[in-house]
C-alpha cells in the first residue's frame, strides 16, 4: 500500500509538471523581526518541475522566505503555498512531499552516513534505497566514517542525500555545493538536472552565480526583502547587454596600439585586471575579426571572449546596486514562462 501511495504521488507530480502547474506560490509576503523588515511584499511563483534560484546579498531575506515555505516560520502578512498547501497550517500533509537541505549541518554527528540515510528513510512510506542514495552522492568510501569526521563537502553531499531520500516532489537546497571540490560539484549539478528531468521542483539559494546561470530555469533576485528582478538567466543577461567586448589573453598588451588597430580612440580599451581586457565598443563581426587578426599577427592566444551579453554575476551586482540606490524596484523583468 505504501509503495502504491508513493507511486501515485510521483505520478501526480509528473502530471502537474506536464500541465505547467504552480508548485510554489508567494503573494504579498511580509515578515519582520522587531523593527527590521526581512521580507517586504514579495511575489513570485515556481512552476512544477522547474529549477528556480532565489538570489540576493546577505540579509536580503532569502533565508526567511525559504523558512516560511518550509513551514518553519509564520509570515506576518501575505500567503505562501507549496503544492497548494499552507506550509504552517497544513505542514503535516506537506512535509512528506518535500525535501530540505540545510547549509549548516543538522545531522547526527555520531552516526555513519548509511545509518543516517536508513534513519531518514524510515520516516517515509516510499523512500529511496539508502544504499543507492549513498552511491548517487558519491559517499560509498565514507560508509564507516562518523558524520562528525566528514569534510565540509562530504557533509554537504550527505545533507543533500537526506533531502532526497524520501522521493520529494519539491526540494529546497541551501547553498548545495558549498565546500565541495570540483568533481563533487559537477556530480551535484547533474543530480539537480536529473531531478528536473523527473518533474521534481527545485528551489535553490546560492551565492555562486555560475551555478545559478547553469542550473536555473528562472531566478528571482531579491534585495532588502523585495523583488528586484525576475526572469531566466538568459533574459536577464540579454536585457543588460552592453556595447563592449571582454577578452582574456596575455597580460601587458599595448592597449593604445590595439585601439588604433580596431579604429577606436585611445582610452576605449583597458586592462581591467591582469590579462583581462574590456573594449568599450560594439562587438561587430568586423571588429572581432580585427581583434583576432591583431592577436594572430603577434602570435598571442586568446583564452576567452565575450561580446555584448554580460554574465549573471555582473547583472546581479548592477541590479542590487541600483535597488539599493532606489529603494528596491519591484519586478524589473517580466516573468518568463
Amino acid at each position: 500500500m505504501a509503495r502504491r501511495a508513493g507511486g501515485l504521488r510521483r505520478l501526480a507530480g509528473l502530471l502537474s509538471a506536464l500541465a505547467g502547474a504552480c508548485a510554489i506560490s508567494v503573494a504579498g509576503l511580509r515578515k519582520s523581526y522587531g523593527s527590521t523588515v526581512a521580507v517586504d511584499a514579495l511575489d513570485f511563483e515556481v512552476g512544477a518541475g522547474e529549477v528556480f534560484g532565489l538570489l540576493g546579498p546577505n540579509g536580503a531575506g532569502k533565508t526567511t522566505t525559504v523558512e516560511i515555505l518550509e513551514g518553519y516560520r509564520r509570515p506576518d502578512a501575505g500567503s505562501a503555498r507549496v503544492l497548494g498547501l499552507d506550509p504552517v497550517r497544513e505542514g503535516k500533509r506537506l512535509r512528506p512531499q518535500i525535501g530540505v537541505m540545510l547549509q549548516a549541518g543538522g545531522l547526527y554527528p555520531g552516526l555513519r552516513p548509511l545509518e543516517l540515510l536508513r534513519l531518514f528513510a524510515s520516516y517515509y512510506d516510499d523512500a529511496d534505497s539508502p544504499d543507492a542514495m549513498l552511491d548517487t552522492v558519491g559517499l560509498r568510501d565514507t560508509i564507516a566514517t562518523p558524520v562528525r569526521r566528514l569534510s565540509g563537502g562530504q557533509a554537504q553531499r550527505l545533507s543533500l542525500a537526506c533531502a532526497l531520500i524520501g522521493r520529494p516532489r519539491v526540494v529546497f537546497l541551501d547553498e548545495p555545493t558549498a565546500g565541495m571540490d570540483p568533481h563533487a560539484r559537477a556530480t551535484t549539478w547533474e543530480l539537480v538536472r536529473s531531478l528536473r528531468d523527473r518533474g521534481v521542483t527545485v528551489l535553490l539559494t546560492t551565492h555562486a552565480m555560475d551555478e545559478a546561470e547553469t542550473l536555473c530555469d528562472r531566478v528571482a533576485i531579491i534585495n532588502a526583502g523585495r523583488l528586484a528582478a525576475l526572469g531566466s538567466p538568459q533574459d536577464l543577461t540579454r536585457s543588460a547587454a552592453v556595447d563592449e567586448i571582454v577578452f582574456v589573453t596575455d597580460p601587458g598588451l599595448d592597449v593604445d596600439i590595439l585601439a588604433k588597430a580596431l579604429g577606436l580612440e585611445e582610452g576605449m580599451i583597458t586592462e581591467t585586471k591582469s590579462g583581462e581586457y574590456v573594449v568599450r565598443a560594439a562587438g561587430t563581426p568586423a571588429r572581432i575579426a580585427d581583434l583576432a587578426c591583431f592577436l594572430r599577427d603577434r602570435d598571442i592566444t586568446m583564452a576567452a571572449m565575450q561580446s555584448g551579453r554580460r554574465s549573471l554575476e555582473s547583472v546581479f551586482l548592477q541590479i542590487t546596486a541600483e535597488s539599493n540606490a532606489t529603494g528596491a524596484t519591484s519586478g524589473t523583468e517580466p516573468v518568463s514562462g
